[in-house]
């Protein structure tokens, strides 16, 4: 996660709530994260996880919480008595970001992208009202895992359709897919939704974050739902209230440093 913001995001957490808190990067292969939790001694208090990792979590928690098994993958571990307890901020975290720039209805929405993170955002989708999803992949064959996911919230309906020959339909469009392979065709299929939801936020602005912008449209950033998920885990992990202005300033301006400015 050597690319990741979440450090800048944490550390300014610390500091605004007055705790004397590290928080750093480290790098641990798939297969791996078993042997380097038995090497973390009591002063760890928690780690935020990075796929493969994520779902490389869930059998090795103690605890797991409803919306970490609804997903099936764990993005959050913490320390309890009898070992790690295992929870997906990335689910509501991804709530709250839309909720913070949009409050119109959501019946049926779009994904691109089929992977971890269109799980956990389709899940989304259905906690704000959504019944119908569309599903864009690359690939719909691989996308099963995620349709399960989906599907395990309950009365929904999830449609799997190529990503360059599907329509785009619903109030929001969530792009989970990579700044090149926003092509000219799929930034203009977008151009009816009300909200695009654009979960990369580096570079910043993607193309398809760019022409939404462009067009008026309601643009939720990458870097929102960064900073909702991480200030739930700020609060899992300290036991305060995360300082979300702080948080989310400090995630500005390490991307501002970057060359690209979310908002």
């Amino acid at each position: 996660m050597s690319h990741s913001l979440s450090p800048a995001l944490h550390r300014a957490g610390y500091v605004a709530a007055g705790l004397d808190w590290s928080y750093d990067a480290q790098r641990v292969p798939a297969g791996g994260l078993e042997a380097f939790l038995g090497t973390l001694g009591a002063d760890w208090r928690g780690l935020s996880l990075t796929m493969p990792l994520k779902r490389e979590a869930m059998p090795l928690a103690s605890a797991v919480t409803d919306r970490a098994r609804l997903v099936g993958a764990a993005n959050t571990l913490v320390r309890v008595d009898d070992g790690w307890h295992a929870d997906n901020t990335d689910l509501p975290g991804a709530v709250a970001a839309v909720r913070e720039r949009y409050d119109g209805p959501v019946a049926s929405a779009t994904l691109l992208g089929a992977g971890a993170t269109a799980a956990s955002t389709g899940l989304a989708l259905c906690e704000l009202g959504a019944t119908r999803l569309r599903l864009l992949a690359r690939d719909p064959l691989r996308a099963a895992e995620t349709v399960a996911a989906i599907e395990r919230h309950g009365a929904v309906d999830v449609e799997v359709l190529p990503l360059d020959g599907g329509a785009v339909s619903g109030e929001v469009v969530v792009s989970t897919i990579p700044a090149a392979a926003q092509v000219p065709p799929l930034t203009e299929a977008v151009a009816d939704a009300a909200v695009l939801f654009e979960v990369v936020y580096d570079p910043w602005p993607t193309p398809l974050a760019a022409a939404a912008a462009a067009r008026g449209q309601v643009v939720v950033s990458g870097l929102d739902l960064l900073v909702h998920q991480a200030a739930l885990q700020f609060v899992a992990f300290t036991g305060v209230p995360a300082p979300l202005a702080e948080m989310r300033a400090a995630g500005e301006a390490a991307l501002a440093a970057r060359g690209g400015v979310a908002g």
